[in-house]
Protein backbone atom coordinates (compact mmCIF):
# COMPACT_ATOMS: atom_id res chain seq x y z
CA UNK A 1 0.00 0.00 0.00
CA UNK A 2 1.16 3.25 -0.51
CA UNK A 3 1.68 5.84 2.71
CA UNK A 4 -0.28 8.64 0.63
CA UNK A 5 -3.68 6.27 0.98
CA UNK A 6 -2.74 4.85 4.38
CA UNK A 7 -2.39 8.45 5.90
CA UNK A 8 -5.84 9.06 4.16
CA UNK A 9 -7.43 6.52 6.46
CA UNK A 10 -9.22 7.00 9.67
CA UNK A 11 -7.56 5.57 13.11
CA UNK A 12 -10.32 2.79 13.50
CA UNK A 13 -9.42 2.07 9.35
CA UNK A 14 -5.43 1.39 9.87
CA UNK A 15 -6.15 -0.52 13.31
CA UNK A 16 -8.42 -2.89 10.84
CA UNK A 17 -5.75 -2.87 8.01
CA UNK A 18 -3.21 -3.52 10.42
CA UNK A 19 -5.35 -6.69 11.86
CA UNK A 20 -6.13 -8.22 8.03
CA UNK A 21 -2.42 -7.49 6.76
CA UNK A 22 -1.11 -9.27 10.03
CA UNK A 23 -3.88 -12.23 9.61
CA UNK A 24 -2.57 -12.29 5.79
CA UNK A 25 1.39 -12.16 6.86
CA UNK A 26 0.68 -14.85 8.96
CA UNK A 27 -0.99 -17.13 6.03
CA UNK A 28 1.96 -16.57 3.81
CA UNK A 29 4.27 -17.51 6.10
CA UNK A 30 2.28 -20.87 7.29
CA UNK A 31 2.31 -21.11 2.67
CA UNK A 32 6.09 -20.71 3.01
CA UNK A 33 6.52 -23.76 5.60
CA UNK A 34 4.25 -26.23 3.59
CA UNK A 35 6.12 -24.80 0.45
CA UNK A 36 3.26 -23.22 -0.93
CA UNK A 37 4.44 -20.03 -1.76
CA UNK A 38 3.89 -18.38 -5.15
CA UNK A 39 5.80 -15.50 -4.83
CA UNK A 40 7.73 -15.10 -2.05
CA UNK A 41 8.40 -11.06 -2.18
CA UNK A 42 5.05 -11.59 -0.69
CA UNK A 43 6.23 -11.70 2.96
CA UNK A 44 8.54 -8.43 2.59
CA UNK A 45 6.09 -6.54 0.99
CA UNK A 46 3.46 -7.82 3.73
CA UNK A 47 6.23 -6.84 6.56
CA UNK A 48 6.56 -3.42 5.26
CA UNK A 49 2.74 -2.84 4.96
CA UNK A 50 2.74 -3.90 9.02
CA UNK A 51 5.89 -1.42 9.38
CA UNK A 52 4.27 1.56 7.49
CA UNK A 53 0.88 1.23 9.15
CA UNK A 54 2.50 1.25 12.50
CA UNK A 55 4.93 4.35 11.47
CA UNK A 56 1.71 6.18 10.67
CA UNK A 57 -0.34 5.27 14.02
CA UNK A 58 2.72 6.65 15.92
CA UNK A 59 3.13 9.57 14.41
CA UNK A 60 -0.32 10.15 14.97
CA UNK A 61 -0.27 9.23 18.40
CA UNK A 62 2.69 11.49 19.10
CA UNK A 63 1.02 14.54 16.91
CA UNK A 64 -1.99 14.12 20.05
CA UNK A 65 0.71 14.15 22.40
CA UNK A 66 2.08 16.92 21.64
CA UNK A 67 -1.59 19.00 21.34
CA UNK A 68 -2.43 17.78 24.56
CA UNK A 69 -2.98 20.64 26.80
CA UNK A 70 -0.59 21.03 30.03
CA UNK A 71 -2.82 20.00 32.62
CA UNK A 72 -3.28 16.75 30.86
CA UNK A 73 0.99 16.06 30.53
CA UNK A 74 1.17 16.82 34.15
CA UNK A 75 -1.40 13.97 35.24
CA UNK A 76 0.08 11.50 32.71
CA UNK A 77 3.70 12.31 33.78
CA UNK A 78 2.49 11.82 37.68
CA UNK A 79 0.93 8.25 36.01
CA UNK A 80 4.24 7.38 34.41
CA UNK A 81 6.42 7.86 37.43
CA UNK A 82 4.42 6.43 39.61
CA UNK A 83 5.39 2.98 37.62
CA UNK A 84 8.57 3.01 37.22
CA UNK A 85 9.64 -0.70 38.21
CA UNK A 86 8.16 -4.19 37.02
CA UNK A 87 8.18 -4.96 33.37
CA UNK A 88 8.00 -2.41 30.50
CA UNK A 89 9.90 0.39 32.61
CA UNK A 90 12.33 1.15 29.77
CA UNK A 91 9.25 1.91 27.93
CA UNK A 92 7.71 4.28 30.56
CA UNK A 93 11.09 6.07 31.00
CA UNK A 94 11.15 6.99 27.52
CA UNK A 95 7.42 8.34 28.02
CA UNK A 96 8.53 10.10 30.83
CA UNK A 97 11.45 12.23 29.10
CA UNK A 98 9.17 12.61 26.37
CA UNK A 99 6.89 14.44 28.19
CA UNK A 100 9.13 16.35 29.91
CA UNK A 101 10.78 17.17 26.31
CA UNK A 102 7.15 18.25 25.35
CA UNK A 103 6.89 20.46 28.68
CA UNK A 104 10.35 22.14 28.55
CA UNK A 105 10.05 23.16 24.83
CA UNK A 106 6.52 24.58 25.80
CA UNK A 107 8.17 26.58 29.06
CA UNK A 108 10.77 27.55 26.63
CA UNK A 109 7.98 29.15 23.91
CA UNK A 110 6.02 30.75 26.55
CA UNK A 111 9.07 32.43 27.72
CA UNK A 112 10.32 33.84 24.33
CA UNK A 113 6.75 34.79 23.62
CA UNK A 114 6.51 36.78 27.28
CA UNK A 115 9.86 38.61 26.62
CA UNK A 116 8.84 40.29 23.41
Amino acid sequence: MKPDHLKGMSDDELALTLRDTEKHLFQLRFQSATDRLETPSEIKKAKKDIARIKTIQRERQLGALNKSPDADLTTQLADLEGRTEGPGKRRIKRAIVRVQHIQASRAVAAAKGSGK
